[in-house]
């Protein structure tokens, strides 16, 4: 038995690459359509739920941009970067001088101390601190003088046999304008990459969140919706799903083999959402190993990995709530239709018949609107509801069974 080769090839985690990445051909041959543009009329919207993998395909998408000649830089768009316009700026110069610093825009001899001392040649390039400055003097409205430095970067880069810039931003659902305090972060983004590409500078933008940002852009400058092509990244098709079951076992020769019927579980547990088949799997198979071990037959230990599930992904999510935010939760999870859209009177109706303080229409709304600022729930923009996090209808409804 020792000589058998039993690692666990799974691998949960936040943006962690799984072993084998199925399924998601067609938006990657979206990515290269998009990327094969001579002048830029759309730009992407990566977005899906928790856990359908946009991070993971975000890093699949890098290397068909630098095949294209593309220079790929970008970041996690935190909620510090949002706060203003002015941080919005340094955020987007700091990625700008990763592939501007190398351009040398000027060169100085200097004369060491002393009447002998050698001269030596000084060479300035548009790192960040030189970018800062020329933005600082560049007169005009922040988007104005954001503008120009774009302007400015690309005039010494076309040169360089690059075929644009790729700004790439996860998480980009904290982007958002504040008009109570005069700041519209969100609004010079969407300006700025409009102008700059209407003058055909070959600068893709690619936004990476949960469904609430195109929603979010679109309110900000109605523009937004012609600017963008919106790829929503969904569950896992059954033969994908299997792929991404079997295919790290075969890659690693490894001496488990789990039944089709284990797969087919595992596919209805998941509900083919990558992140749950990584977690599910894993934890399938270091059952079954020890199982093997123990010259047992390999099971699916179902009711302990729903609860470390539970404990794991959802916990926290539903933490989130209040009391009075779970009861309206609650009512959702009954919905026939939970799992896909529901609409505010949809709720009402139920909450009718199952609380005995039902809710009124305005103050459902005014709920789910904290519910959607607090990552649980997503308006779409035809005014109906959906869970933000996969599966999380299940989650309440077995809280429910348990008293919680």
């Amino acid at each position: 038995m020792a000589a058998l080769r039993l690692i666990n090839p799974f691998m949960p985690g936040a943006g962690h690459r799984p072993p084998y990445l199925a399924g998601r051909e067609g938006e990657k041959y979206e990515f290269r359509r998009l990327a094969s543009q001579d002048v830029i009329l759309e730009n992407m919207i990566l977005t899906g739920l928790r856990g359908v993998g946009k991070t993971v395909l975000l890093d699949e998408f890098k290397p068909i941009a630098q095949e294209l000649g593309w220079i790929w830089i970008g970041a996690d768009l935190s909620e510090s970067a949002s706060v203003s316009e002015e941080r919005l700026v340094r955020r987007l110069l700091a990625d700008l001088a990763v592939a501007a610093s190398s351009i040398v825009v000027a060169t100085e001899a200097v004369r060491a101390v002393g009447f002998e001392a050698p001269v030596t040649q000084h060479e300035t390039t548009l790192n960040y601190d030189v970018l800062l400055v020329l933005y600082e003097r560049t007169p005009g409205l922040v988007s104005d003088k954001l503008k120009a430095i774009l302007e400015f970067v690309w005039e010494h880069l076309r040169g360089t046999g690059h075929r644009g810039l790729v700004f790439v931003y996860d998480e980009a659902q904290n982007l958002a304008d504040h008009a109570e305090k005069e700041e519209y972060p969100l609004s010079v983004l969407l300006d700025v990459f409009q102008s700059i590409q209407r003058k055909k500078i070959p600068f893709l933008l690619v936004l990476t969140g949960l469904p609430t940002l195109f929603p979010k852009l679109v309110e900000a400058r109605t523009f937004a919706e012609r600017m963008f092509r919106v790829v929503f990244l969904r569950q896992l098709s059954q033969p994908a799903s299997r792929d991404a079951i079997r295919k790290p076992i075969e890659t690693e020769a490894s001496a488990l083999k789990l039944s089709d019927e284990v797969i087919e579980k595992i596919i209805a547990l998941s509900a083919g959402y990558p992140y749950f088949i990584q977690f599910i799997c894993r934890e399938v198979f270091d059952s079954a190993l020890v199982n093997l071990q123990a010259g047992r037959p390999p099971s699916i230990p179902v009711e302990e990995i729903i609860r470390k599930l539970d404990t794991d992904f959802f916990a926290g999510r539903w933490s989130r709530a209040t009391d009075r935010q779970r009861d309206l939760l609650a009512v959702v999870a009954h919905l026939d239709n939970a799992a896909d859209e529901f609409t505010t009177q949809e709720i009402v109706a139920l909450a009718k018949k199952m609380l005995e303080k039902p809710f009124s229409s305005s103050h459902v709304t005014q709920m789910l609107v904290a519910l959607g600022n607090a990552g649980l729930i997503y308006k779409n923009r035809h005014g109906r509801y959906s869970f933000a996090v996969p599966l999380l209808d299940q989650f309440i409804r077995r809280q429910a069974q348990n008293g919680g």
